[in-house]
């Protein structure tokens, strides 16, 4: 690990040496960095020691009002926004159609009306308009973008800020891909009352470290009580140093340059994300794949149609030169696309296997695991690239044993 200094709960763990006779929690009972609430450990629900520090250094450096450290990845993030903006008396949330599950997660559990943000959908997920956003905060008290997205692109960010500046409509952001933007320009934090960070997504932190953002007082008190209610009482002790390590790592200037310089050289798709590299395979994409992995490399994603390599300032320059040789020897299909058409919704669901669904309504949302955004939405109907990508997919989330929920059709 790289000698970052100033790292409260993690100077704390590395400094209790003494004799450690372990009679609590965690059932291992190894003496090391995994512990419990202890005396001098402090407490996530009511911090006033390490974890105070870390939390007020870690929102000072992004520029928030306050920081509310997160071991539960950033959907329990996603949730105490949404469940902030319930307490306050917001029921309709706007939010792109492509948002992350968590968005509708939360908006089932806390009893909120979604009103969905058209978007396009070729050849990925791709950010709303700002008309189509308009549009549909007209109808809603409060808006959540996505910022920025899987596939390293943005929404029109500094508009919707104004926007609901002027409607006074609140605004979050579910950036779970974006940590690594604090102190530049594109940051969700620059924009939003309340943000949440997947630090471990694209900064050195472990898997589920994240935080969540408040920009000001009011926000911070009504953040502060729907935090305590959306994460876990047992929380981590290395994800939370390591969050507050990953916050405190210094940016890697020379690995951003040769990421945006690779994107260019290997045609990959114009996004304005330097940790995310798109690259289009199309038809070619599981061939490129699995070469790939026979050589040691594993991609993010893979959609079908894209392959996504994910950067973070600990990336090493050799291990781009790598992908890159090995990323022009690979040949390029074209993109299988596949619109997607509403369907006639019937009062009655069933179960059927997948390759015979062609045609058929979906009755629940169906997708790739990761992306983690719909495939196919409840209402719309499958056609035979939907299958073919999903069938295809090593992880998927919607489907039951290679079986597809849809509607039955009314006699």
């Amino acid at each position: 690990m790289r000698r970052v200094k100033n790292c409260h709960i993690l100077e704390m763990l590395l400094s209790q040496k003494r004799p450690h006779l372990s009679f609590h929690t965690p059932g291992h009972k190894r003496a090391g960095a995994d512990i419990t609430e202890l005396c001098y450990s402090d407490n996530l629900l009511s911090p006033h020691g390490v974890i105070a520090r870390a939390e007020e250094d870690i929102a000072k450096i992004v520029g928030a009002h306050a920081a509310f450290l997160l071991t539960d990845g950033s959907t329990s993030g996603v949730h105490a926004m949404l469940l902030a903006l319930r307490e306050a008396g917001i029921i309709r949330i706007a939010y792109p159609k492509t948002a992350h599950k968590s968005v509708k997660d939360a908006c089932w559990l806390f009893g909120l009306t979604g009103v969905e943000i058209a978007a396009p959908s070729l050849p990925y997920p791709r950010q709303p308009s700002m008309e189509a956003i308009r549009e549909a905060l007209a109808n809603a008290d409060a808006l959540l973008l996505t910022s920025p997205d899987y596939y390293g692109n943005f929404p029109p960010l500094k508009e919707a800020a104004a926007l609901c500046e002027e409607q006074g409509k609140p605004f979050v952001i579910d950036g779970a891909h974006g940590a690594h933007l604090h102190g530049t320009p594109l940051y969700a934090g620059n924009f939003a009352e309340m943000w949440v960070d997947g630090a471990h997504k694209s900064l050195p932190a472990l898997t589920q470290g994240a935080a969540v953002f408040a920009r000001d007082e009011l926000w911070t008190k009504r953040l502060k009580a729907a935090v305590s209610r959306c994460r876990t009482t047992s929380p981590s002790y290395p994800v939370m140093a390591s969050v507050e390590y990953a916050y405190k790592y210094p940016r890697n200037v020379k690995i951003e340059r040769m990421a945006e310089a690779l994107k260019r050289e290997i045609n990959a798709e114009n996004n304005a994300d330097w940790t995310k590299i798109l690259v289009p395979f199309g038809t070619e994409n599981a061939r490129a794949e699995r070469y790939l992995q026979k050589k040691g490399v594993w991609a993010e994603f893979n959609d079908g149609n894209f392959l996504m390599f994910y950067l973070s300032p600990c990336t090493k320059t050799g291990e781009l030169r790598r992908l890159k040789a090995l990323l022009k020897r690979l040949p390029r299909g074209p993109l299988t696309l596949s619109s997607n058409e509403e369907g006639a919704r019937g009062k009655r669901t069933r179960l059927v296997p997948l390759k015979e669904a062609e045609g058929l309504v979906s009755a629940r949302e169906c997708g790739l695991f990761p992306p983690c955004v719909p495939l196919i939405s409840e209402g719309e109907r499958i056609t035979k690239e939907h299958i073919a990508r999903l069938s295809a997919a090593a992880n998927t989330f919607g489907l039951e044993g290679g079986n597809i929920l849809v509607f039955e059709e009314d006699a």
